[in-house]
């Protein structure tokens, strides 16, 4: 099947424009379900195109704070009457409760024909929304692949933010629109490919924050007074390489092969933040699995290099996931943060 048209995108939804109104959908009320941190941005993101918040709910003292921040004036309501008032509801609660939201609103009949009704779980497609499909609602799913702050930077953070957008084949119009009008830029994924995108994103965002706050942490034993500050450039640089480049961008030790500095990180790592082991060796064997199937990592220095991190220390370190050349799956989730 042939992709929709994608609407021409004249200018940014941020400076008070949007898509061409004979594209975009008719000025919305907008309703949001949880004002954890990404609701409150996309309807805030929404009013700036010229939509209009009217209903927000929230249950921690966190989420009302949030929601009198980003949406000063829009009333704080149980979710039915949010679905009540609104035109486009966002449900944007944690994955997990998504399906038990759905379903207990469509069974209390707070659901009606015709609503627009948009998620932003990266996990779930349309079909989680089945429930309200069938009381009558246009099911979306928007995710936003952004880390969300939870403040009002987030709104013009969206600017050039990919969505991954999966909506029926007469919605992806208007989804698209709504992404655009949020200031994103709309990528369609499939009902069957949202887990592994999700994970994708997961495998990228979140254990990226990880990896940032351990590498600060072993800088900080090291005597380093500022390891932010070190960091930055180097991983800057790192991410626009590997982003412009793939693997080939791969630098360090075990890209060149050098099997006793690998040793040597596992033996320091393992006297001074033995937490960290496991996660360095898992990293280093895929990235030395990546090399050599690149031709960046010579065959005769992998045996030596691929014999430190499979033998007996690494061994202590808890690499026997590894040792048959791949690592196993991890959960996460995709955004870094609490909707």
């Amino acid at each position: 099947m042939n992709a929709p048209h994608r609407p021409e995108r004249h200018s940014d939804p941020r400076a008070g424009h949007g898509p061409d109104p004979k594209d975009r959908p008719a000025r919305l009320t907008v309703g949001v379900v949880g004002a954890g941190r990404v609701g409150p941005a996309l309807a805030a993101a929404l009013q700036l195109a010229g939509h209009r918040p009217v209903a927000v709910s929230g249950v921690s003292d966190s989420s009302v704070k949030r929601a009198a921040e980003m949406l000063p004036d829009v009333p704080l309501v149980p979710p039915a009457q949010v679905l009540a008032q609104a035109d486009l509801v966002l449900l944007t609660v944690p994955d997990d409760a998504l399906p038990g939201l759905v379903e207990g609103l469509a069974e209390t009949g707070a659901v009606r024909p015709g609503q627009l009704l948009a998620h932003t779980s990266g996990r779930y497609g349309t079909k989680i929304l089945d429930p309200a499909l069938r009381a009558g609602a246009l099911p979306l799913a928007l995710h936003p692949a952004m880390t969300f702050t939870g403040t009002p930077v987030d709104v013009q953070r969206l600017a050039g933010c990919s969505f991954g957008v999966t909506a029926p084949d007469e919605l992806r119009l208007a989804a698209e629109a709504l992404v655009i009008e949020m200031g994103g830029e709309p990528e369609w994924i499939a009902e069957e490919a949202r887990p592994l995108y999700h994970a994708a994103l997961a495998l990228g965002a979140n254990h990226l924050v990880t990896l940032v706050a351990e590498s600060m942490e072993l800088l900080r034993g090291a005597g380093v007074a500022a390891p932010d500050r070190m960091l930055g450039p180097l991983l800057g640089a790192a991410l626009d390489n590997a982003l412009r480049s793939g693997d080939a961008a791969l630098t360090g030790p075990v890209a060149r092969g050098d099997a006793g500095t690998v040793a040597a990180h596992v033996a320091e790592l393992r006297k001074h933040a033995p937490q960290t082991v496991a996660g360095y060796l898992a990293m280093a064997r895929a990235t030395a699995d990546r090399a050599l199937a690149h031709g960046l990592l010579k065959p005769e220095l992998a045996e030596d290099l691929l014999g430190v991190l499979a033998g007996p220390a690494a061994a202590a370190g808890g690499t026997e996931g590894f040792r048959d050349g791949g690592a196993d799956g991890h959960d996460g989730d995709a955004d870094g943060g609490d909707r």
